[in-house]
Formats: C-alpha cells, structure tokens, sequence
C-alpha cells in the first residue's frame, strides 16, 4: 500500500462496500430509522456528504427527536455548503435537547466560521461548558471562546477608527 491519501472515489467505492448489506437489510424495513442512520454514518466517514446527508433525512423522519442524527445531518448540510440549513437543524436539536453538547459546539463553530458570529459562537460555547462540564473536549471549546472574543475585539477596534 503506497501511502497516498485515497480519492473521494476510492472513499465513496469503501463506502459502497460497508453500507451494501445495510442497504439490503433496508429494503425488507424501509423505515428503520437506526439502519438509515447507520448507513448515513458510513457515508459521511467517507465524506459522501450529500448521500449521508439523504440518509440522515429519511433517518429522522422516523425518529425525528435524535439529536446525534440531527447534529450529523447538519454536519453534512454545512460541508455541502447549505449554512442556513445546518443552523436550522441545530437549532431544532435544542427544541428537543437544550443542552446537547454536540449541537451546541457545532453550533458554535458554524455561527463563528460561515457566519461571522463571534458573539452568537461564544454564547452556544459558553451555554455548552456551562451544562455540560465535562465536556470531552473542553479545552479546545475554552479556546476557541477566548479566539472568537479577541476577534469580535479587534474587529470591534478595527470599526471605531
């Protein structure tokens, strides 16, 4: 094995080969909301963010209270460049679950990075570390608090000149 990256065509064709027993267990149980789920993982390790994304979709349609599948379909939304898409579906995740960890920290991030929302970012971050203390990935979420306030700081600077 050489060690270059693989394609997003060797990926989509690993992809293909994980999810064609899901696939076949799916057609005698359409609606099985964990397999669609499960299928939709599989596609978006392979970053086929548009075919995890349709199954995600059909995923919650079944079960539309997940949030993990929820947050993983806004995820894919975002990464197919569908922002206000991806923001809805987090903030539909916080209607079922206002303390998610998950949801808020991508929340935070899509709020800083396609929308230039410092303030919005750190407000979800800050609600994130404030119900959830343990969050697994504490530090980094306290430094990009500290990031998006010296930011929204300089960019509040830069403007009073």
């Amino acid at each position: 094995m050489s060690g270059t990256m693989p394609s997003l065509d060797d990926l989509k064709h690993t992809a293909d080969m994980k999810a064609a027993p899901l696939l076949e267990k799916l057609k005698s149980d359409p609606k099985n909301a964990q397999l669609q789920n499960q299928i939709g993982l599989v596609y978006e390790n392979a970053h086929q963010f548009k075919v995890a994304a349709g199954y995600f979709e059909k995923s919650l349609e079944s079960d539309p209270k997940n949030v993990g599948v929820r947050a993983d379909y806004a995820s894919c939304l975002y990464y197919t460049g569908d922002v206000d898409g991806a923001l809805a579906q987090l903030n539909q995740s916080l209607v079922y679950n206002p303390t998610h960890g998950g949801t808020l920290m991508n929340l935070g991030i899509i709020k800083w990075q396609a929308k230039k929302d410092a303030d919005g970012a750190v407000a979800a971050w800050e609600k994130l570390l404030k119900y959830n203390p343990d969050f697994p990935q504490k530090d980094l979420v306290q430094h990009m608090i500290t990031q998006a306030k010296q930011r929204a700081k300089s960019a509040g600077d830069g403007q009073k000149g």
